[in-house]
């Protein structure tokens, strides 16, 4: 009976801090997909990797064409040749071959890791100004929106006002 009574106490006591806490609070939430789509370095960033992928799909173009010819050739000859130059024009196709998918998936990595560069830097620069923002407006707490939360009233969120202040401060940083 003591115990049960010792835990209902410290449920009890325990709400009304948490409800204390949370009167004098000034909360926020901030969309960092959002910041990370329309903000300049993200659009600067999204420009760089487009760039990137052009010059891979050029690449990738020429080496599908080569391989194309290849092909034709190994086709049209396959019946003229001996066995051993067909089994060397067949080695030399399969070989491209595998040169063309490893292309491919470099390409694919190179891509994938030069995205995570960009975001992972664009969000550390984001963290700063958002407790930066939070410190000197007198927030609580600024949470990141997500798909695990249920329920926002839009009165709590910063992103906008974030982007702005984001834009500002890499503006300011290059000057």
């Amino acid at each position: 009976m003591n115990r049960s009574l010792v835990i209902t106490f410290t449920l009890f006591f325990s709400l009304m801090a948490v409800q204390c806490i949370a009167a004098d609070s000034k909360m926020g939430t901030v969309d960092m997909q959002k910041i990370l789509l329309l903000s300049d370095a993200g659009k600067d960033a999204k420009e760089q990797l487009a760039v990137r992928a052009a010059k891979y799909e050029a690449e990738k173009n020429l080496k599908e064409d080569e391989l194309k010819k290849l092909k034709g050739e190994l086709e049209k000859q396959s019946v003229l040749l001996s066995e051993s130059a067909r089994s060397a024009k067949e080695k030399d196709y399969q070989q491209k071959l595998k040169e063309y998918q490893r292309f491919l998936k470099d390409a694919q990595d190179d891509l994938q890791a030069k995205n995570d560069e960009f975001t992972n830097k664009i969000i550390d620069e984001i963290v700063k100004v958002v407790q930066e923002f939070g410190k000197k407006s007198g927030y609580t707490f600024i949470f990141v929106k997500n798909e695990s939360m249920i329920y926002l009233d839009d009165k709590i969120d910063l992103t906008d006002e974030l982007l702005k202040q984001f834009n500002a401060a890499r503006k300011a940083a290059k000057k």
